[in-house]
């Protein structure tokens, strides 16, 4: 058995693990962190490398949705993807002067290639706006702890094949990092470079390349596990195309509340959302078609949200408390997806030794997040408490000086 995880930001990997939790929750038979291959793209790979180090989905949503472990390194905040990569900005700005003098001289010797002249200052232009040392950082903490491994080698040898995708970006080839030939990067590296999207991260050099997200080659790469002969591949892909001409219309609104009939009065970001959307997911449907040719012998079950439905859509994943609702969002959506398909993937699953858990699926009560988050004081009232405390103590001195005086 195998596990197969699309990418999609912070956004994609909040739904992955609530889907992941629905996933074991309702098949106790397969053991989500002791699978025989994982395969992961962009956000997708930095799931499948924390189960293919032992960190079972409700771990996951400890360190990543609740921010509540008991290892300070598991906690992956989603402030980790949003620090300013200076050290990028600061050295392509320190190209300017130079970048300035031969745009000028091209300038000078041809009058008429002021184009060309502005061309060559692109240079400057960071390659990315979020830096991703951080993350970095923090993912080679979490996979050095006792138990777990930063190296694809470590893990192959406990029976665990993991392969993390990325995208040459001079070649535009795949670099499948984690099989053979590609197994002496650090795991918490490869898991960056394929989260790098351009425009957003910068390229990540390992052994004099530059490589960026997997996802623009394929959406899926399953093929990598595919080829090892698997019996069965669970698949998640988070990103799908919204349908607002189905959506029901209490359901199909805007980030103020308004309603939106069409995705073109939600201007250019709706647009350019839904625009992603549908071509990395036609990309898939396309793969997918081709796994059942090259693959007859392999069962895949998909796992995506409803198109219809636009919490996905229209989620501001930087949000905390939107973080933890779109988990249990994802978690009681697939549930309901495993109920409608009960009867198709029983019969699938039956194939494998496998069996729903209908008790587990049927419970109306069970929930992912079994409790609200401690409110979190604001910034003004942090700094007064901590005022007020000072100046308790410095009354509390001068009070003890005036007694002993």
């Amino acid at each position: 058995m195998g596990l197969a995880l699309a990418g999609g930001g912070p956004l994609g990997a909040t739904w992955e693990i609530g889907a992941l939790c629905a996933i074991e929750d309702a098949l106790p038979g397969i053991d989500l962190v002791a699978l025989q291959g994982y395969v992961g793209v962009s956000a997708g790979g930095f799931i499948a490398a924390a189960l293919a180090n032992g960190m079972r989905p409700r771990q996951l949503c400890a360190a990543f949705i609740e921010n509540d472990t008991p290892l300070p390194d598991d906690e992956i905040s989603p402030a980790l993807f949003v620090r300013p990569a200076f050290g990028e900005w600061f050295e392509r700005l320190a190209m300017l002067p130079a970048l300035l003098a031969q745009a000028g001289t091209r300038l000078l010797l041809n009058r008429r290639s002021l184009t060309a002249a502005v061309e060559r200052l692109g240079a400057v232009l960071p390659t990315g706006l979020f830096g991703n040392q951080a993350l970095e950082a923090r993912l080679q903490r979490m996979f050095t702890q006792a138990g777990r491994s930063d190296d694809f080698r470590h893990l192959r040898q406990r029976g665990r094949h993991l392969v993390l995708v990325a995208t040459d970006l001079d070649s535009g080839e795949v670099a499948p990092f984690g099989l053979p030939g590609w197994d002496a990067v650090p795991i918490s590296r490869a898991v960056a470079a394929s989260a790098a999207l351009p425009g957003l991260f910068p390229p990540v050099q390992i052994a004099g390349r530059h490589y960026v997200d997997g996802a623009l080659k394929k959406t899926l790469h399953a093929s990598v596990l595919l080829d090892q002969g698997l019996d069965l591949l669970i698949a998640l892909n988070p990103i799908v195309p919204f349908d607002a001409t189905h959506a029901l219309p209490a359901q199909a609104r805007g980030r103020a509340g308004e309603r939106i009939p069409h995705l073109v009065d939600g201007g250019l970001p709706l647009v350019l959302s839904q625009t992603f959307r549908a071509l990395i997911h036609s990309r898939l449907q396309l793969g997918l078609k081709g796994y059942e040719r090259s693959h007859p012998h392999t069962d895949i079950v998909l796992f995506e949200p409803d198109q219809r439905d636009p919490e996905m859509f229209l989620a501001n994943i930087f949000s905390y408390s939107q973080r933890r609702h779109l988990a249990e969002h994802a978690y009681q959506k697939t549930r309901a997806d495993l109920r409608a398909r009960r009867d198709l993937l029983g019969r699938l699953l039956a194939r494998h030794g496998l069996q729903l858990d209908e008790a587990a699926l049927d419970d109306p009560a069970r929930r992912l997040l079994l409790r609200q988050p401690p409110p979190r004081p604001r910034r003004w009232h942090s700094r007064l408490s901590r005022s007020l405390s000072r100046l308790d103590k410095v009354l509390d001195t001068l009070e003890q000086r005036l007694a002993a005086g």
